[in-house]
């Protein structure tokens, strides 16, 4: 059996030659031989369907379904993309630092929300069927609730800060709970915090370097560590019950591990971000954009996608997709 870090080495090498583009995204997966022997196949997509944005210089949104991009756009806006969602009627709602909007898939911007001055906007989700969720970076930060049609604020609340005069790493993922509360990753304060609607703090946590919270069916929450290279699943009780770090794939070389999502066969698929403001991206080596992990900590999946007619760019969200229906 050849080791996962020797397999990736392959990898790297049949990249650079340009064996893996022809499979559209370079997707690759290896646990053992049969996967060496047959890199084609490893370089497939077809494992899964997903929807993929990332915080970079161009706004770029991507549908991968079958192993290639399906649909694609950069939105020709200000600012980074640090939250998309593809929606049930087929449009995408992302926040753009700058504004929150929502597409369709014709590219039509069929409604939006630009931040106030001197605040900024890096998370959004669907709230009931018109209104949206949504955390203003700022002095005072706070939590919105805003109807798209109507325009009107439905519920609003005042959120702490640690530094209240630098907006930008004040907040970035908040997520709605099955409860009806919101949890907030309060970056500048390196914890996570659920709040319900009229903003009383009802928990929290601490997690240093947070970038990312998570509510699980189970009542616990996961959490992203971003540049502390941690992911890891925390019970309410505070108690650490799952946790994967960078140094459980030290060949992989973890370094910004952005978001986290349980997935429906109980694995956690983990974001890897990298920064295009530092300089150019030497795309030879560029890091994986994303990895899959069993509960055991055993990588099943990684997501190195670099090269044209895929060249999928920083990695902040990836969607899984159900199927398409057949028609």
């Amino acid at each position: 059996m050849m080791e996962r870090s020797g397999f990736l080495a392959i990898v790297k090498v049949c990249a650079a030659l340009g064996l893996l583009a022809d499979a559209g995204v370079a997707g690759v997966w290896a646990q053992d031989a049969a996967a060496v022997k047959s890199l084609t196949a490893a370089a497939d997509l077809k494992q899964h369907d997903f929807f993929y944005a990332g915080e970079a210089q161009q706004e770029r949104m991507f549908i991968v379904r079958g192993g290639a991009v399906t649909w694609s756009y950069t939105y020709p806006g200000k600012g980074e993309i640090s939250d998309a969602e593809l929606l049930a009627n087929g449009h995408i709602l992302f926040a753009h630092q700058y504004a929150v909007t929502e597409i369709d898939q014709q590219h039509n911007v069929v409604w939006n929300y630009d931040a106030p001055a001197h605040t900024e906007i890096h998370t959004v989700q669907p709230y009931g069927e018109h209104s949206v969720a949504f955390v203003e970076n700022g002095n005072p930060a706070q939590a919105i609730v805003m109807n798209k049609v109507t325009g009107a604020v439905e519920h609003s609340f005042p959120l702490p800060v640690a530094h209240p005069e630098v907006v930008h790493p004040q907040f970035r993922r908040a997520r709605l709970t099955p409860a009806g509360t919101l949890l907030a990753a309060h970056m500048d304060m390196g914890k996570a915090v659920e709040y319900d609607m009229s903003g009383k703090q009802l928990w929290s946590v601490d997690a240093p370097g947070i970038w990312d919270a998570e509510p699980l069916a189970n009542g616990n929450v996961l959490i992203s560590g971003n540049n502390n290279k941690y992911v890891r699943e925390v019970n309410r009780k505070r108690e650490v019950v799952w946790e994967f770090t960078a140094a459980d794939a030290p060949e992989l070389n973890l370094a910004n591990m952005q978001t986290a999502t349980r997935l429906k066969n109980g694995n956690t698929l983990i974001t890897q971000w990298v920064n295009e403001w530092s300089g150019p991206i030497d795309k030879a080596s560029a890091p994986v954009q994303a990895i899959e992990v069993t509960p055991q900590k055993k990588v099943v999946w990684v997501l190195s996608s670099w090269a044209e007619p895929a060249d999928l760019g920083p990695s902040t969200t990836i969607q899984m997709l159900d199927p398409e229906p057949k028609r």
